[in-house]
Protein backbone atom coordinates (compact mmCIF):
# COMPACT_ATOMS: atom_id res chain seq x y z
CA UNK A 1 0.00 0.00 0.00
CA UNK A 2 1.52 3.73 -1.06
CA UNK A 3 -0.14 6.50 0.52
CA UNK A 4 1.57 10.21 0.47
CA UNK A 5 3.65 10.94 3.84
CA UNK A 6 3.65 14.45 3.03
CA UNK A 7 -0.19 15.34 1.24
CA UNK A 8 0.03 17.76 3.80
CA UNK A 9 2.94 19.30 3.18
CA UNK A 10 1.67 20.66 0.17
CA UNK A 11 -0.64 23.01 1.75
CA UNK A 12 1.25 26.18 2.00
CA UNK A 13 -1.19 28.11 5.47
CA UNK A 14 0.73 29.39 8.13
CA UNK A 15 -1.01 27.08 10.86
CA UNK A 16 -1.42 28.87 14.47
CA UNK A 17 1.05 27.96 16.75
CA UNK A 18 -1.09 26.08 20.15
CA UNK A 19 -4.08 24.41 18.77
CA UNK A 20 -5.36 24.47 22.48
CA UNK A 21 -6.50 28.12 21.81
CA UNK A 22 -8.81 26.76 19.56
CA UNK A 23 -12.64 24.80 20.12
CA UNK A 24 -12.15 21.13 20.52
CA UNK A 25 -14.91 21.57 17.69
CA UNK A 26 -13.43 23.24 14.97
CA UNK A 27 -10.16 21.13 15.61
CA UNK A 28 -12.71 18.45 14.34
CA UNK A 29 -14.19 20.31 11.31
CA UNK A 30 -10.32 20.35 10.39
CA UNK A 31 -9.84 16.76 10.99
CA UNK A 32 -12.64 15.22 8.94
CA UNK A 33 -11.29 17.21 6.23
CA UNK A 34 -7.74 15.42 7.02
CA UNK A 35 -9.54 11.86 7.60
CA UNK A 36 -11.49 12.60 4.05
CA UNK A 37 -8.58 13.68 2.44
CA UNK A 38 -6.13 10.46 3.17
CA UNK A 39 -8.93 8.18 2.83
CA UNK A 40 -10.06 9.23 -1.17
CA UNK A 41 -5.95 9.88 -1.46
CA UNK A 42 -5.76 5.62 -0.68
CA UNK A 43 -8.80 5.03 -2.65
CA UNK A 44 -7.54 6.53 -5.41
CA UNK A 45 -4.56 5.27 -5.59
CA UNK A 46 -6.03 1.63 -4.49
CA UNK A 47 -9.05 1.03 -6.36
CA UNK A 48 -9.41 1.33 -10.26
CA UNK A 49 -13.37 2.63 -10.24
CA UNK A 50 -15.67 5.13 -11.20
CA UNK A 51 -15.64 8.42 -9.47
CA UNK A 52 -19.14 7.63 -7.70
CA UNK A 53 -18.32 3.82 -6.78
CA UNK A 54 -15.05 5.48 -5.26
CA UNK A 55 -17.27 8.31 -3.49
CA UNK A 56 -19.66 5.06 -2.50
CA UNK A 57 -16.16 3.25 -0.83
CA UNK A 58 -15.25 6.42 0.94
CA UNK A 59 -18.67 7.09 2.54
CA UNK A 60 -18.49 3.59 4.38
CA UNK A 61 -14.83 5.12 5.87
CA UNK A 62 -15.94 8.87 6.34
CA UNK A 63 -18.89 8.44 8.73
CA UNK A 64 -18.99 8.49 11.99
CA UNK A 65 -19.38 4.43 12.27
CA UNK A 66 -15.91 4.26 9.76
CA UNK A 67 -14.19 6.86 11.82
CA UNK A 68 -15.15 5.17 15.10
CA UNK A 69 -13.90 2.16 14.00
CA UNK A 70 -10.73 3.57 12.92
CA UNK A 71 -10.21 5.18 16.16
CA UNK A 72 -10.15 1.72 17.93
CA UNK A 73 -7.52 0.45 15.61
CA UNK A 74 -5.09 3.14 16.66
CA UNK A 75 -6.14 3.82 20.19
CA UNK A 76 -4.06 1.77 21.56
CA UNK A 77 -0.86 3.26 19.75
CA UNK A 78 -1.63 6.85 21.01
CA UNK A 79 0.70 8.70 23.19
CA UNK A 80 -0.66 10.63 26.33
CA UNK A 81 -0.85 14.61 23.75
CA UNK A 82 -2.65 12.71 21.07
CA UNK A 83 -5.32 11.04 24.05
CA UNK A 84 -5.40 14.07 25.62
CA UNK A 85 -6.82 15.75 22.14
CA UNK A 86 -9.02 12.59 21.68
CA UNK A 87 -11.04 13.17 24.80
CA UNK A 88 -11.12 16.75 24.15
CA UNK A 89 -12.94 16.49 21.22
CA UNK A 90 -14.95 13.44 22.14
CA UNK A 91 -16.44 15.18 25.41
CA UNK A 92 -17.48 18.48 23.21
CA UNK A 93 -20.89 19.05 22.98
CA UNK A 94 -22.34 19.69 19.53
CA UNK A 95 -25.71 19.76 20.04
CA UNK A 96 -26.62 17.18 17.30
CA UNK A 97 -25.56 13.98 15.88
CA UNK A 98 -27.14 13.21 12.61
CA UNK A 99 -29.52 10.72 11.81
CA UNK A 100 -27.75 7.85 10.63
CA UNK A 101 -24.85 7.98 13.93
CA UNK A 102 -25.42 6.63 17.08
CA UNK A 103 -24.21 9.33 19.38
CA UNK A 104 -21.15 6.58 21.44
CA UNK A 105 -20.05 6.59 17.56
CA UNK A 106 -20.30 10.45 16.81
CA UNK A 107 -18.24 11.31 19.38
CA UNK A 108 -15.82 8.34 18.97
CA UNK A 109 -15.21 9.84 15.60
CA UNK A 110 -15.78 13.72 16.03
CA UNK A 111 -12.53 12.64 19.31
CA UNK A 112 -10.93 11.31 15.99
CA UNK A 113 -11.31 14.35 14.26
CA UNK A 114 -10.55 16.40 16.89
CA UNK A 115 -6.87 14.77 17.51
CA UNK A 116 -5.92 14.91 13.60
CA UNK A 117 -7.04 18.35 13.97
CA UNK A 118 -4.67 19.10 16.69
CA UNK A 119 -1.87 17.10 15.19
CA UNK A 120 -2.31 19.22 12.07
CA UNK A 121 -2.04 22.67 13.83
CA UNK A 122 0.96 21.04 15.11
CA UNK A 123 2.45 20.44 12.16
CA UNK A 124 2.62 16.46 12.62
CA UNK A 125 2.50 16.00 9.10
CA UNK A 126 4.60 12.83 9.68
CA UNK A 127 2.71 11.37 12.44
CA UNK A 128 -0.55 11.96 10.85
CA UNK A 129 0.63 9.92 8.06
CA UNK A 130 1.57 7.06 10.44
CA UNK A 131 -1.60 6.81 12.09
CA UNK A 132 -3.81 6.93 8.64
CA UNK A 133 -0.98 4.38 7.31
CA UNK A 134 -2.31 2.23 10.33
CA UNK A 135 -5.85 2.86 9.93
CA UNK A 136 -5.76 2.25 6.20
CA UNK A 137 -4.04 -0.73 6.45
CA UNK A 138 -6.49 -2.18 9.12
CA UNK A 139 -9.04 -1.55 7.12
CA UNK A 140 -7.40 -3.33 4.02
CA UNK A 141 -6.59 -5.96 6.16
CA UNK A 142 -10.05 -6.91 8.00
CA UNK A 143 -11.62 -6.58 5.12
CA UNK A 144 -14.60 -5.14 7.52
CA UNK A 145 -16.86 -3.09 5.43
CA UNK A 146 -19.13 -0.19 7.32
CA UNK A 147 -22.64 -1.29 7.20
CA UNK A 148 -23.92 2.79 6.85
CA UNK A 149 -26.26 2.55 3.91
CA UNK A 150 -25.45 5.55 1.62
CA UNK A 151 -28.52 5.21 -0.16
CA UNK A 152 -30.39 6.28 2.53
CA UNK A 153 -28.66 10.40 2.91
Amino acid sequence: MSIHSDILNTLRIERPADPLSLPALTLAYLGDTIFDLYVRTYLAETLRMQVHALHLEAAKRVCAKGQAEAYRCIADRLNEEEQAAFRRGRNAHSGTVPKHANVRDYRVATGLESMLGHLYLKGADARIGELMQLILEHSESSGKESDYDVSKE
